[in-house]
């Protein structure tokens, strides 16, 4: 199982657009096969942070995800709202290893 945390500052003017977008994507990406968790959490001290969880079965998984319509369409339409780029950090689950108690 492979998790991304996905760090993202955004631009106060763009913050609505940036998190309607983001909601969008969220919806989508927890329809695709061997995705376990697609969080969208923001800072409780700045709301211009967040960060999103995503969590799937497999690197094929987490691959195939980038590939999707609604990933490239939010992808797109979020770019030129980031204070700054976003960054990906990839982990490793170690517990729990049963998907059925995320």
């Amino acid at each position: 199982m492979i998790v991304t945390l996905v760090y993202v500052h955004v631009k106060r003017e763009h913050l609505d657009d940036f998190l309607h977008e983001t909601e969008k994507n969220h919806q989508e990406s927890v329809k695709e096969p061997g995705n376990l968790r697609f969080d969208i959490l923001q800072d409780a001290n700045d709301p211009y942070r967040l960060l999103l969880y995503e969590a799937y079965e497999s690197e094929d998984a987490a691959g195939n995800h980038k590939k999707t319509p609604h990933y490239n369409a939010w992808r797109n339409a979020v770019e030129l709202w980031m204070a700054e780029p976003r960054a990906g950090v990839r982990y490793n689950i170690i517990q729990p290893k049963d998907p059925g108690k995320w």
